[in-house]
């Protein structure tokens, strides 16, 4: 493996005590975008980021650990402010870290979850998913690695070659949109170096949905370099009609055809859909993916799980969801973490996951990658910044500095 030198010399971690926590920021940022889905538009998205300030400190400031809680839900600081954010300061420093002394989000999870009810996770999922995350960065960045390489420390077993999978999540509705300008903007991605791509459907009708899927096939070539999403926006009737409409062209993924938690219609869709189905970004906990599993007619050897972690109450969590699904006979090759950016990227860097998907031009500061991230041949080589690596993507850091002070 290539050796990190992840911080210079010349800007030594300051701090050899136990490591505390100074302090947990949140704020609400919008997302600031007019695109549209089968399901809604986000003109009205925000996002939270958090900031977990620490008593180290690098080149004259505070070591910070960030994170956000996506862009599919909007921000939950309430929560986070009410409750999350005050058991962990009350807690005695040494409770939370590790034997090097260093934050221990795993330590950190049963503090936050303490006397809340269980079911209904998604209330809090979102909120305790984005601060364990912001965690994560902090633990990384006070020992100078990339999140990913530390998580394969862990975890196991880190993605071979230091690279992933990258596909690319665009084909989103416009108005006056036309069938040559979808196309357009897939010849766009494809010559940015990505190879697989996702279009959306359900946001007109099926023969309109028809001319676009097969306007995108005729830039990608092969039906395995193509997926679909739905945003869970079909009834009963028009996602069978639409698994009828889609299974000669042998797509990668149908993603999200019904409502999340309607388990019984996913199984019926799943046996009547020969190809892959995708499924999990609206699925928050241990349980509702192992529900999924367990009733919603998945099949090991082809379909697709999607969990985002932050939404998912953080990484420690998502471990568990794939110990859970490999034991249920899915490899880690099926998984796709949702989320378009750089804490899902070090996820499936540091799990050797099947890959990640991306947003160009979609969600502002809040989708991509890192300034200097190029793709080749759609691989994406994970970054050397330590932690997650948000100081390398300027107009989101920028964002971020304004919480972490």
């Amino acid at each position: 493996m290539r050796r990190w030198c992840a911080r210079p010399a010349s800007a030594p971690i300051e701090g050899s005590e136990a490591l505390k926590i100074l302090d947990i920021r949140e704020t609400a940022v919008p997302v600031r975008s007019s695109m549209r889905n089968a399901a809604f538009d986000f003109g009205e998205m925000t996002t939270s980021v958090v900031a977990v300030v620490t008593d180290r400190v690098a080149e004259g400031r505070p070591v910070v650990g960030y994170a956000f809680n996506g862009t599919g839900r909007y921000a939950c600081g309430a929560t986070m402010r009410e409750r999350f954010i005050p058991r962990l300061l009350a807690e005695a420093p040494d409770a939370l870290l590790d034997a090097e002394g260093v934050i221990d989000p795993e330590r950190c999870l049963p503090v936050m979850n303490r006397r809340e009810k269980p079911g209904g996770d998604a209330e809090r999922a979102w909120a305790i998913g984005t601060i364990e995350t912001a965690l994560w960065d902090a633990a990384a960045k006070v020992r100078g690695v990339p999140l990913w390489s530390l998580l394969a420390r862990r975890y196991g077993p880190g993605s071979p070659g230091e690279r992933v999978r990258c596909y690319v999540g665009g084909g989103w509705y416009k108005p006056g949109q036309t069938v040559a300008d979808l196309q357009d903007e897939m010849r766009r991605h494809r010559d940015s170096g990505y190879v697989e791509l996702k279009t959306k459907v359900g946001g007109l009708s099926i023969e309109e949905d028809r001319r676009r899927i097969e306007g995108v096939l005729a830039i990608v070539g092969d039906g395995r370099n193509l997926a679909v999403d739905a945003n869970g926006a079909f009834d009963r009737e028009r996602a069978l009609a639409y698994a009828a409409m889609l299974a000669p062209y042998g797509l990668r993924w149908f993603e999200e055809p019904v409502h999340p938690l309607d388990l019984a219609l996913y199984a019926e869709v799943c046996g009547a859909y020969a190809p892959p189905i995708g499924t999990g970004e609206n699925l928050y906990s241990l349980q509702d993916l192992t529900n999924m599993v367990r009733f919603g007619g998945l099949r090991p050897d082809r379909d697709i799980l999607q969990v985002d972690p932050p939404q998912a109450f953080g990484i420690a969590t998502f471990v568990r969801i794939v110990a859970m699904a490999e034991a249920a006979g899915f490899s880690r090759a099926q998984i796709f973490p949702h989320g378009g950016n750089q804490m899902s990227l070090a996820v499936v860097g540091g799990l050797g996951l099947g890959g990640c998907e991306s947003y160009p031009g979609v969600f502002g500061a809040f989708a991509g990658y890192a300034d200097d991230a190029r793709l080749e041949e759609g691989w994406l080589r994970l970054p050397d910044r330590p932690g997650i690596g948000f100081e390398g993507q300027s107009e989101l850091y920028a964002v971020m500095k304004d919480v972490g002070g």
